[in-house]
């Protein structure tokens, strides 16, 4: 089933579906009428010779330079060629799939002045598999993502380069495998193809995604550690949540009762400490917090994702061009921060849990490092040491790239987001979750081993997963094949929609 781009109807599930699965995608008949209504405004505005921003003026530093009119058609392309300014390896094909598909979307507002022929080869392109090969790095956030989406606007004048079938090609050679032909740029199409932070906010929306589910397997995770830790599970009670109000809290203390729901701790017949350790008792306030951070931002990239990212900006009805700044990255990149900061955060508390499990004086009994013979073998000590590693990367990736701002442009651009910096560090904050998360894992595994209780139905599903991947650890054996293949598995979120096929979803209350 097509994603049906109305202007307004895009959330972070559908760019995930578009631009990470290849659902195919199509336009609204409305938003094609009011892409037309919108150009045959601006064609009239031309005819009669008004000034227009980035249409027959310069751009930047050179928007009171007024263009000829045999100069019009030619800016446009020399617009392109000179923006294609990035540098780096090409960007992932989800990330410039879900950068065509939010610029398609932008459009379908009807207030960019394109052709309509542009809007629909991005939607051709996005459903024969042909992708730009776009530099990963170049924008500054701000008058949009500018180099990138230049790189996508190559493609469609049938230049560049772009990816087919998983091989790269000239631009136009991959646009004729995917029986497409390029596209002539005329007045606006150019600036209408890339003035806006589409690529920033498709990778923070596939981020967002990816952070949910991250988020989730952190509550199945520290279920296991609290089960192999003989956890009081007083503080998971959702009185102890309602009280202070917080959604992300009570959301998070009922998931990882549902983990636990069925073990020997939760009915009693365990031994319990009166309290418990931070690292384990403030479990669903921290991972709570992160949950409403993230809320927050997912508000904010779908509020872009449906929004008129564009300069300027065309009303038909009033017969009104604007110009203003809604290309600029901030109202993403700030939430963006927060969501990767909370990220970091959790896996500090993952590291924690994880030292308790190896800490002889902290573990309730447990072997030191989890080791079948402790001094001749040691376990999961160097485990520590990676995490640590991991963790202390994270803490320099989340130094803030919001303030960070450089002034552009000979100063007419000297304010700009740095909302792309913002989107890769948090590709690299949640490649390092995965490692760390694994990491607790196996050694959750690992202590669950050393226990004979009963453990809880999400446990025992979790547990059973890793197992498919990570032998206990009897003798002692290099640990780097299973750190790589339990990050892998946590990426892949197996373990995730094993937990959920056995205990309901962890985002509302029920418990089967």
């Amino acid at each position: 089933m097509s994603v049906v781009l109305t202007g307004n109807n895009l959330t972070v599930e559908t760019v995930v579906a578009v631009a990470r699965n290849g659902e195919k995608v199509e336009l609204h008949p409305d938003a094609i009428e009011r892409i037309k209504t919108c150009r045959k405004m601006v064609e009239r505005k031309i005819a009669a010779g008004e000034t227009m921003y980035g249409i027959n003026t310069g751009i930047g530093e050179f928007s009171e330079t007024k263009l000829k009119d045999d100069e019009v058609l030619a800016f446009q392309k020399y617009l392109i060629y000179n923006h294609s300014a990035g540098i780096g390896k090409p960007a992932p094909v989800e990330h410039v799939r879900g950068a065509m598909l939010g610029r398609a979307n932008v459009h379908s507002n009807g207030h960019s002045a394109v052709r309509i022929e542009m809007t629909q080869m991005l939607v051709s392109m996005l459903n024969a598999g042909v992708t730009p090969v776009v530099c990963e790095k170049g924008s500054v956030g701000a008058s949009g993502d500018l180099a990138p989406m230049s790189m996508i606007a190559l493609v469609v004048m049938g230049e560049g380069e772009a990816w087919f079938e998983g091989n790269r090609y000239p631009g136009k050679e991959a646009l004729a495998l995917g029986g497409l032909k390029p596209l002539e740029l005329q007045a606006r199409d150019g600036l209408a193809l890339i003035n806006g932070s589409n690529l920033l906010t498709a990778i923070s929306a596939l981020n967002i995604y990816d952070m949910n589910r991250w988020l989730k397997q952190a509550e199945i995770t520290a279920a296991m550690s609290l089960e192999a830790l003989y956890a009081n599970l007083t503080p998971y009670e959702d009185k102890v949540h309602t009280v202070r109000g917080f959604a992300g809290s009570l959301r998070s203390a009922r998931a990882i009762r549902k983990c636990i729901a069925g073990s020997d701790l939760s009915t009693g017949k365990t031994p319990q400490k009166v309290q418990d350790a931070y690292s384990m008792r403030s479990t669903p306030q921290v991972i709570g917090a992160a949950h409403d951070a993230i809320a927050h931002a997912r508000k904010q990239v779908e509020t872009e994702l449906n929004g008129v990212g564009d300069n300027p900006l065309f009303f038909p009805e009033e017969d009104m061009v604007l110009t203003g700044a809604n290309f600029q990255g901030t109202p993403v990149s700030l939430p963006m921060e927060m969501a990767g900061t909370s990220i970091t955060m959790v896996s500090v508390l993952s590291e924690r849990r994880l030292n308790r499990l190896l800490n002889p004086a902290l573990s309730v009994g447990l072997p030191p490092f989890l080791a079948e013979k402790p001094g001749l073998y040691s376990g999961h000590m160097l485990s520590q040491y990676t995490a640590g590693m991991l963790i202390t990367e994270q803490r320099i990736l989340s130094a803030p790239a919001a303030v960070a701002s450089i002034p552009a442009a000979a100063d007419q651009e000297d304010f700009v987001s740095m909302g792309m910096n913002t989107s890769l560090k948090n590709c690299q904050i949640l490649e390092n979750a995965c490692g760390i998360l694994g990491i607790e894992m196996i050694a959750a595994a690992q202590a669950l081993d050393f226990r004979s209780h009963e453990f809880g139905k999400g446990v025992q599903t979790a547990y059973k997963v890793i197992r498919k991947y990570v032998e206990h650890l009897g003798e002692d054996r290099p640990l780097y094949p299973d750190h790589n293949r339990m990050s892998e598995v946590v990426q892949s979120g197996e373990i995730l929609e094993e937990v959920e096929k056995a205990v309901g979803s962890l985002e509302d209350g029920e418990q089967r």
